[in-house]
C-alpha cells in the first residue's frame, strides 16, 4: 500500500526532489499536504459556520439531533459513550501508535511507522489550526465534559479515529491475502470512528455537521501520510538505483 508507482504523482513529486534524502521528501510532503487539509477545513468550516446552519431547516436539524441522542441518555449508554471518547482520546491514540510504530521500527518498516505517526500527526496539527480560525458553539444541551465552548467544529476525536484505526487497517489489509480477514479488519475500522462520532454527539460535545466534517478531516490526513509514504519511496528507490550505476560505472572503469 506505501510502495511508490509507476508514474504517480508521488513518483513525479520525488522526482523534483531527486537530490534529497528520501526522509526530507516525506517531511516535504507532509508538510505540504497538511498546508492544504488545514486550507480545506477551514474553507469547509467557514461554509458550515456562515452558510449550512444559516440556512433554514439545516442548522435546527443539526441541533435536534443531539437533543434527541441527549433525551435518550441512560447509565449504560453514559458509560459506552466515555469508551468511545477515550479509545480516541489523548491517552490511548498516543499509546496505540507509539507501541504499533515502535513494533514497526524494530521490524525495520520505517516507512509504515513513518505513515501511522505522520496520519495521526496532521489530523492534531490540523485540528488544532482549524479551532484557532472557525468557531462553532457545541450543541446547547447538558454536556457531560468542560470543553472549549466553541471548538464544536470538527470532531477532534472522530478524524482521530480515522486516522488511527483506518490507518491500522491499511497496514494490515495490505499484507493480507484472506478475503474474509480484510472484510473484518475494514468492518472494525469502520465501527470504531461511527462508534466514537456516536459517542461525542451523545456526550453533547459535536453536531453531526461536526462529524461529518471530521470525517473528511481523518481521511485526508490518511491521504497525505500515504502520498509522502510513496514519495519517500520512490525516493529511496531513485538513491537505490543511483548508487547502483556509481558502483556498476565504478567497477568498469577499474577494469
Amino acid at each position: 500500500m506505501l510502495e511508490p508507482r509507476s508514474g504517480s504523482l508521488a513518483e513525479r513529486y520525488a522526482r523534483v526532489l531527486e537530490r534529497h534524502h528520501p526522509a526530507t521528501v516525506f517531511v516535504s510532503a507532509a508538510l505540504l499536504g497538511y498546508v492544504c487539509l488545514v486550507a480545506f477545513m477551514v474553507g469547509l468550516g467557514f461554509l458550515v459556520t456562515k452558510v449550512l446552519i444559516t440556512t433554514d431547516g439545516v442548522g435546527r436539524d443539526d441541533e435536534h439531533f443531539v437533543s434527541w441522542l441527549v433525551s435518550h441518555r441512560s447509565g449504560s449508554l453514559t458509560e459506552a459513550s466515555l469508551i468511545g471518547s477515550i479509545i480516541a482520546g489523548g491517552v490511548v491514540i498516543p499509546i496505540v501508535v507509539g507501541v504499533v510504530a515502535a513494533m514497526l521500527a524494530c521490524l525495520r518498516k520505517w516507512r509504515a511507522a513513518a505513515f501511522l505517526i505522520a496520519a495521526i500527526g496532521l489530523e492534531a496539527a490540523t485540528y488544532r489550526l482549524t479551532i484557532v480560525f472557525v468557531h462553532r458553539q457545541r450543541p446547547h444541551v447538558p454536556r457531560l465534559e468542560h470543553l472549549q465552548a466553541n471548538a464544536s467544529y470538527p470532531s477532534g476525536h472522530t478524524a482521530a479515529a480515522i486516522a488511527v484505526y483506518a490507518g491500522l487497517a491499511l497496514l494490515i489489509t495490505s499484507r493480507l491475502r484472506d478475503q474474509a480477514l480484510t472484510v473484518v479488519c475494514w468492518t472494525v475500522a469502520i465501527l470504531v470512528p461511527t462508534f466514537v462520532a456516536w459517542a461525542r454527539m451523545y456526550r453533547g460535545m459535536h453536531h453531526p455537521l461536526d462529524s461529518a466534517a471530521a470525517v473528511l478531516m481523518g481521511v485526508g490526513a490518511l491521504l497525505i501520510g500515504v502520498f509522502a509514504a510513496r514519495a519517500a519511496g520512490a525516493a529511496a528507490d531513485a538513491r537505490d538505483r543511483s548508487g547502483a550505476h556509481r558502483s556498476a560505472a565504478s567497477t568498469e572503469a577499474g577494469a
